[in-house]
């Protein structure tokens, strides 16, 4: 769209006046009406020859050679769509493939959407990529990963992703690559479009729907049906399998019918089924928890005059799973006369689509539909929630094993000889338990891993709504060592972790977790699992309840008060400093020295509103990939230091501190390949030679390491250089740069949901490394948290705190497709760690959307607007900041209870005004400070 568009009249030579009357622009159909509005929204293709009705114009080969068919392999491949479709061929290396130029299509800070059509041949199955390889005008190139999907030579397969350009582009190529060499990859069809933007609600209890009300009127005055009278046509409008029209004024076909409000009605004709109607997608103009109100005029033509049904109903959408359908409302019309069709309806979650639809006469009969309206109605649907409450029955066996079964062919009996008492993350969570009875529940005679006990929980569970799970559970006496015994939950056909540990047969063991459900189940059960086969199972005092998170929060501000807060005392001097009337004191914090951060990455620096948020809510920063090896070295002998360079002075330039991530990664999996296959002899030297160039270019900028990358879950250093090589990347960097904190790095220790990584196997790996002689400064927790439960978090830090190092979260981030259940997740990670004495700092792993590690974790989306997530952290740090005002007392003091940080001092006398800045630091006894007029 041009910013500016002129249309004039010309042509006759000049001396020639032009005389000009009745001038009109007109749309002429509605299909280009239609097509204009596409243009306008960015609903267009940019891809040119998509479908590649045009050869292979406009596409070229990444390193191959391309053709397009109509059918391959003696027929037996053939389109999806449309009746031709592209092959890229004679592939030597996995990053051949087909691409298309589309640098001056796609603009900056501006997200796209891509789908691709694909298969392969000559493989079975083998990952397909889209990515868009990116030149700014400096040279600096960028690989964008954009989606990957495993793809087979059996059926087309949909590629779905976004992307984003951060900077401005000299050049840009999309392209499809990924199979091994050897292995073609077949390319049906390839759409970029601007990614819609979808309004959503300021939050749950919404006031106002964003971009649609005025200020002069209120959420229950706005129609969320666009083009509910019908005036532009069938515009928003969807037909659902039958054809339908528009009438302005009087039907010719339905002599005497005329709309009841305006002047159009909508006819819908040619129905064959009864749930043929009309339709109009409402995703991004609802919300969890309003009742909304609904009502249509509505009559039949055609057919008997009978009196029919018309239904209005809501078609929901889920990931992964087939639609419900929900009752609005129902009344019944026939041919005289139009009827009011009126219903209500709330959503319990947030599905990812919501098409409101109106149905309902039998085949054959025209169904006349006029003025849709669907009203905020002002009331909320509030469902009692019994939060706490145990939904497992007969947890405490006092009726033997009635509401248990076992899974699978194994035996269920009961002993006695179990704890007494629930376990303790369980404990604060339940708003009633009673001691438990001491019984326990035996498996034997166990064949395959996943028998044990079970409980049928259907029904019981609440969509969104985090549970927590404890237990008690032990191992027979033929388990060799500690085995792996997890609580799982049987969704319809998926497997839900909801805690795991390693048991022992010599005593019992505490196993907790979380788990939610995102979409209605048809069947679930809860059951216990995991030694070997042979191997008997005990389980006691099994609970399972939701989490009432509110509660929570308002004891975590209790504790918050007495572990962030100082007691400070401002002394004045002055002879204008007693109590007189006029003389008053405000103070207020400008600056919250508790550090929050974030993950940035080199592309980032490039986008002003990414910097700008980040600098006005974060005060440190890590690098997202930029200083780890295999970005720094990727071939041996080859460096590059440029991004991290840039991206250290940039946080210099704006006062940013830094965490160094991370010198060494233990995953194998994450290591380059030409460090892999070094000998022994060499793995040592280049280890050496990482430590000396890393370190020493960077003496005393980095704040923090994180030295060798989870050491819980990977051991490849480990394994080819021996126990002691761990404790000597330690010792070695605190030689080289004394100056950092060096902190180990692991994932899942928060949530009881990784037998490999409880805080108990991370307190021991610190302890062999000091004992090693390892300078470990600081403990660091991931945090790439699911369904976090707050109990859960803290005893993991309590667990922690007994080696008295500080504690981070290095890597925070939370998912859920629902933004406000995001929102309510990062505030329990964010609360539970801001609360606890020991947590010295936390990193966020990015917040905006696409450049996040897990889908579903932004705080801000692609093109700048913070979401719910996002406004909670906001909202957070807004809390967490102190202000005070009052007048100084007759000792000359004002006393007032305030954060660490920065803070400004005003003082009003009668005479003037005066101001001046001091720092709250952490402290235990009250902090005074002299303050003079």
């Amino acid at each position: 769209m041009p910013n500016r568009v002129v249309f004039y009249l010309e042509g006759p030579p000049s001396g020639v006046d032009l005389l000009i009357d009745s001038v009109i622009i007109s749309c002429s159909s509605l299909e280009q009406f239609k097509e204009s509005k596409r243009f306008i929204d960015g609903d267009v293709n940019i891809i040119l020859n998509p479908c590649f009705e045009d050869g292979v114009n406009n596409w070229s080969a990444r390193g191959c050679k391309i053709f397009v068919h109509n059918s391959l392999g003696d027929g037996k491949i053939t389109p999806l769509y449309g009746r031709f479709f592209a092959s890229a061929t004679d592939r030597k290396q996995s990053w051949n493939g087909i691409q298309q130029d589309i640098c001056g299509k796609v603009k900056r800070k501006l997200a796209y959407e891509v789908t691709a059509v694909v298969r392969i041949f000559g493989n079975a199955s083998a990952n397909v990529c889209a990515t868009l390889w990116v030149q700014s005008q400096n040279g600096r190139e960028q690989y964008i990963g954009i989606a990957s999907l495993r793809a087979s030579d059996k059926e087309w397969v949909t590629l779905q992703g976004k992307f984003l350009l951060n900077g401005i582009a000299s050049k840009a190529v999309i392209y499809l690559e990924g199979p091994p060499m050897g292995t073609d990859i077949l390319v049906n069809s390839l759409v970029v479009k601007r990614a819609k933007k979808l309004l959503r609600s300021s939050s749950p209890d919404i006031e106002g729907l964003k971009g649609e009300m005025v200020h002069s009127r209120g959420i229950h005055d706005i129609n969320i049906i666009s083009n509910h009278d019908f005036s532009s046509g069938l515009l928003s409008w969807s037909l659902n399998s039958c054809d339908g029209y528009v009438v302005s004024g009087e039907s010719s076909l339905y002599k005497g019918v005329t709309a009841v409000t305006g002047m159009n009605y909508a006819i819908i004709t040619n129905r064959t089924e009864a749930w043929q109607g009309l339709e109009q997608d409402i995703t991004s103009k609802i919300s969890v928890g309003p009742t909304y109100s609904v009502s249509a005029y509505v009559r039949t033509c055609g057919g008997q005059n009978e009196p029919a049904p018309v239904i209005a109903t809501l078609k929901l959408e889920y990931l992964d799973s087939p639609p419900s359908f929900v009752f609005v409302g129902r009344t019944l019309v026939s041919k005289e006369q139009w009827e009011k069709l009126e219903g209500s309806f709330f959503l319990e979650s947030m599905p990812t689509r919501v098409v409101f639809f109106i149905e309902g006469p039998p085949p054959g009969k025209d169904l006349l539909i006029d003025s849709v309206k669907v009203f905020h109605s002002g009331l909320r649907h509030s469902p009692k929630m019994l939060y706490g409450v145990n939904i497992i029955d007969n947890s405490n066996l006092n009726q033997g094993l009635k509401g248990w079964s076992p899974l699978g062919s194994c035996t269920l009996s009961i002993c006695d000889g179990a704890p007494y008492v629930l376990p303790a993350v369980a404990r604060d969570s339940l708003s009633h338990h009673e001691p438990l009875s001491g019984r326990h529940i035996v498996a034997t005679n166990r064949t395959e891993i996943w028998m044990g006990p079970s409980q049928t929980v259907t029904g019981k569970l609440k969509l969104h709504l985090t549970y927590q799970i404890a237990a008690w559970v032990r191992v027979g006496s033929g388990a060799s060592g500690p085995q792996n015994v997890n609580v799982a939950l049987g969704v319809d056909d998926q497997w839900v972790n909801g805690g795991q540990v390693q048991a022992t047969n010599d005593r019992w063991n505490e196993v907790s977790g979380s788990f939610r459900i995102e979409k209605q189940p048809s069947k679930v059960i809860v059951y216990v699992q995991g030694p070997p086969p042979g191997v008997d199972l005990m389980v006691a005092g099994l609970h399972m309840f939701p989490v009432d998170r509110k509660a929570r929060f308002e004891l975590l501000k209790e504790k918050t008060d007495k572990v962030r807060k100082r007691d400070i005392v401002l002394k004045f001097r002055g002879k204008e400093s007693s109590n007189v009337p006029g003389v008053s004191v405000k103070v207020t914090q400008v600056k919250n020295s508790f550090p929050f951060g974030s993950c940035i990455n080199r592309s980032n620096i490039e986008n002003e509103e990414f910097v700008d948020f980040f600098l006005r809510n974060f005060n440190w920063a890590v690098f997202g990939n930029e200083l780890k090896w295999y970005a720094i070295e990727p071939e041996q002998g080859k460096y590059n230091y440029k991004d991290a360079d840039e991206m250290l002075d940039f946080c210099k330039r704006h006062g940013i501190e830094t965490r160094g991530h991370c010198i060494f990664w233990e995953v194998e999996d994450t290591i380059q390949p030409w460090v892999r296959s070094l000998n022994q002899n060499d793995l040592m030297i280049a280890i050496q030679n990482r430590l000396r160039g890393l370190l020493s270019r960077y003496k005393g900028k980095f704040r923090h390491y994180d030295v060798n990358n989870e050491m819980l879950h990977g051991s490849f250093y480990q394994d080819r250089l021996g126990k002691d090589i761990r404790a000597y990347m330690f010792r070695e960097a605190h030689k080289m740069d004394p100056s950092a904190t060096l902190f180990v790095n692991d994932y899942n220790v928060e949530d009881g949901c990784d037998s490999k990584s409880t805080p108990e196997m991370y307190v021991q790996q610190i302890l062999d490394l000091q004992e090693r002689g390892a300078l470990v400064g600081g403990i660091g927790i991931q945090g790439h948290v699911s369904n976090p439960v707050g109990p859960i978090v803290c005893a993991a830090l309590d667990k922690l705190e007994i080696l008295g190092l500080p504690i981070w979260f290095t890597e925070l981030d939370v998912v859920a497709s629902n933004e406000h259940v995001r929102a309510d997740d990062l505030e329990v990670m964010l609360r539970e760690a801001y609360a606890h004495p020991s947590v010295e700092g936390i990193v966020l792993w990015g917040f905006w959307e696409l450049f996040m590690c897990r889908e579903g974790s932004h705080l801000v989306d692609a093109e700048g607007d913070i979401n719910e997530a996002g406004q909670r952290y906001l909202a957070l740090r807004k809390e967490w900041m102190s202000h005070a005002d009052g007048h100084i007392n007759t000792d000359g003091e004002f006393r007032f209870r305030g954060y660490q940080g920065t803070y400004n001092i005003e003082v009003t006398t009668p005479r003037k005004k005066s101001s001046q800045s001091f720092v709250v630091e952490k402290g235990e006894t009250p902090l005074v400070l002299t303050i003079n007029l």
